[in-house]
């Protein structure tokens, strides 16, 4: 990510030159959130409600936005002048809408109540689809007697940009061009300095009783038992003269969209009923994120801050979800191939070569007030590009993708080669370009992330344990394409590199005494001397030895980084370890599920059902079983859940994929489509899981179905249904 909550660590400084630092792109946390919110995406847009339906009535960044720009800054609804009554409200469990139910409060009258509370129900419904928020009032009089009843709808745009919303102040904006009001519209409209006129059109059905420029009025006559609707579309740049669709057919078109998608995908059922309820959210919130582009389908990584292209993030969910859904990675691979750097530029940390970190819209970005318009500080992406290319080639024989984006391959090699280690000592290091780019660009980016044992900030070019890793597994899994592309040269100079790094990266990042590998090394080569979960991902990339690896995951597992919910980020008694902190000592789903991946490829599936366990535990406790994209690493108490980080992203696609990482785990997932085998490699299930069974896992064309039972001492498996000629095998090592 590119931005992050700035907290003070434990027993340490925050000087005014580490504030500063990261400043302009921190999302500030400065009061109590004021109630929950709900969140629907299409696409390039999405909106965040309060729990009534509204926008804007109670802070917060509440909002419609639309390619990095809030179209909608107010939607409150008014009932005789008064806030409604919230019942309650929901999303589906699709996604698909937003359901409130509302009712009247007690109205007065020279001292008398005039309108009993709970007379008068408004159902009110709201969905997204193609840059359109569609709401639904369906006002109902429940009363013995007729009612008479003002609603009023109040509506503005502030066309903030996103960075703007976030907290970022700016010198100057656009201009606002007067708003206009007929008889069933308004239109909002703003000429940015970046020359894009942005607009925004409400459309009223039926035309209210009076409609201005920030507020529709409906006076309501309601007999006993009738029922009222009212229909409000709002449409971001929307063609002049084109109508919004109806409600009821917009609905129904999109949740048509979403049963296409999910058509002919493999469906996973528990024996937990809590279990499948996880799986549930996370497979809505994945859909939800994923996002059609002009190269394929990409999960965007998260709302609100981050509903855009970052690779990083799009490129952790692909390799999480490969065994799941393979098509995901083909989108991945496409769009970041087509916008790879192609020359160097300071402002944007681009070099020949290198995958995107992030992509803006808004007008910040266009103007380069913000550096994200197309932005490469990002250390990892690149290893992580070739990466996915190659296991996803494994996972599905596509040979025909790997050669078309095998120049994009090359030329990521060639940056991790080149440019990526401009020292050449055979690591690939970081440091920004410039004072706009981001200070760290691993996963972990928060400005204080990367530090030594004394808690002393890392400084210089940057070399972190886990990207080397990306390089050795990218390296070793492109060697076998490029063998199967009759490259055979190549793929031994790559396996011969791979094998020489490993060495090179034993010897300059172990540290006996802690037992784990160094967070880093600084611009001078010394190791960062602090135990993180880094060294976990590292056992994802497969190049620690297994005696090595064993060491590791036993301090995984131990009190100073598992927290009884999942792995810290940092162990704690680090010198900057924080359990309420972005990246010193939170815990990341995502981060554990690579960990889990790892401890599976070593056969510690003992470790594995432990962190699997805890994590299904920890989302037990969070609203709709949805892993947010942390949350703190405070110890597990007994009859008490986990605490919750304030401003964490939620839906996150890569903590939404993460119970699927853990089931591979589990299952010791494999896929050889050139023998049409798929393999069960030490197969195992948690205590909480009796069964699993996933339908129409796909190889080559063949859709298997297969039951998974837990034993007292090991697992049973039944192929329920086969089509096609894919094999099925178990193996007891790796």
């Amino acid at each position: 990510m590119s931005t992050e909550t700035l907290t003070a660590p434990h027993g340490t400084r925050t000087t005014a030159h580490e504030t500063l630092d990261e400043l302009p792109f921190y999302i500030a946390a400065t009061a109590t959130a004021a109630g929950p919110r709900w969140t629907l995406k299409h696409d390039d847009a999405f909106v965040v409600v309060d729990g009534l339906g509204n926008i804007g009535a109670s802070g917060g960044s509440d909002g419609l936005f639309f390619k990095d720009t809030r179209f909608l800054s107010r939607l409150e609804l008014r009932m005789n002048g008064l806030q409604p009554l919230l019942l309650g409200s929901n999303v589906r469990d699709d996604n698909s809408s937003f359901s409130a139910d509302l009712t009247n409060p007690d109205f007065e009258s020279d001292g008398k109540i005039v309108l009993p509370k709970d007379l008068v129900h408004i159902g009110r419904t709201l969905f997204l689809w193609r840059a359109t928020a569609y709401q639904r009032l369906a006002v109902t009089n429940h009363g013995d007697r007729s009612v008479s009843l003002t609603l009023s709808l109040f509506y503005d745009s502030d066309f903030a940009d996103l960075f703007e919303v976030r907290g970022m102040r700016r010198r100057r904006r656009g201009n606002s061009i007067p708003t206009k009001a007929s008889v069933d519209r308004v239109l909002f409209e703003y000429v940015g300095l970046d020359g894009v006129v942005r607009s925004t059109e409400l459309t009223f059905s039926p035309r209210p009783t009076t409609l201005t420029a920030n507020e529709a009025v409906y006076r309501l006559e309601l007999a006993p038992g009738e029922t009222r609707l009212i229909y409000v579309s709002i449409g971001c740049n929307r063609p002049a003269n084109q109508r919004p669709v109806p409600f009821l057919k917009g609905l129904l078109e999109s949740r048509r969209e979403l049963r296409t998608a999910a058509f002919g995908t493999t469906t996973i059922e528990t024996s937990n009923a809590l279990f499948n309820e996880v799986l549930c959210r996370s497979t809505a919130d994945l859909r939800m994120l994923m996002t059609e582009t002009p190269e394929g389908r990409y999960p965007y990584a998260g709302t609100p801050w981050y509903s855009t292209t970052f690779g990083r993030d799009g490129l952790v969910t692909a390799l999480q979800l490969l065994w799941y859904d393979p098509g995901v990675a083909r989108g991945v691979l496409r769009r970041l191939a087509a916008h790879q750097a192609t020359e160097t530029n300071a402002r944007s940390d681009a070099q020949p070569g290198k995958i995107l970190h992030e992509m803006r819209g808004g007008e910040m970005a266009a103007l380069g007030e913000v550096p994200f318009s197309l932005y490469y500080g990002s250390v990892d992406a690149t290893p992580l590009f070739v990466l996915l290319a190659g296991l996803y080639a494994e996972r599905t024989g596509d040979i025909e993708t790997i050669k078309a984006l095998w120049p994009a391959i090359e030329a990521a090699l060639g940056w991790i080669d080149g440019l990526g280690d401009p020292d050449r000592d055979g690591f690939v290091e970081y440091c920004r370009a410039t004072d706009l780019g981001l200070v760290n660009q691993g996963w972990k980016d928060s400005y204080d992330a990367i530090f030594h044992a004394d808690g002393r900030l890392a400084e210089g070019h940057i070399a972190l344990a886990e990207v080397q890793g990306y390089v050795f597994a990218a390296k070793t899994v492109i060697a076998r394409c490029a063998r199967r592309l009759d490259r055979v040269e190549q793929g031994q100079r790559l396996e011969a590199e791979a094998r020489r790094l490993a060495e090179r990266f034993e010897a300059a990042f172990w540290c006996p005494d802690l037992g784990t590998y160094a967070l880093a090394l600084d611009g001078n080569k010394q190791p960062c001397r602090v135990s993180t979960s880094n060294a976990g991902q590292l056992l994802f990339t497969g190049i620690v030895s297994p005696d090595r690896a064993a060491e590791v995951a036993s301090g995984l597992l131990g009190p100073r980084f598992f927290s009884g919910w999942g792995i810290r980020t940092v162990a704690q008694g680090e010198a900057r370890y924080n359990p309420m902190s972005y990246h010193n000592g939170s815990i990341w789903p995502h981060d554990n599920a690579l960990i889990a991946l790892g401890l599976a490829r070593y056969g510690l599936k003992g470790a594995v059902e432990t962190l699997f366990k805890g994590l299904f535990d920890a989302a037990t406790y969070m609203d709709l079983r949805r892993l947010p994209e942390l949350f703190c690493g405070f110890r597990r108490l007994p009859n008490r859940g986990p605490t919750l980080y304030p401003v964490a992203c939620s839906p996150q696609a890569w903590a939404s994929a993460t119970p699927f990482s853990l089931i591979e785990a589990a299952l010791g997932l494999q896929f050889d489509p050139a023998h049409e085998e798929i393999r069960l490699c030490n197969p195992c299930l948690p205590s909480f899981l009796d069964s699993v069974e996933l339908r129409s896992l796909q190889l080559n064309g063949s859709s298997v179905d297969l039951k998974v039972r837990r034993h007292r001492h090991d697992v049973s498996v039944e192929i329920t249904r086969q089509s096609g000629h894919a094999k099925i095998s178990i193996a007891s090592s790796r």
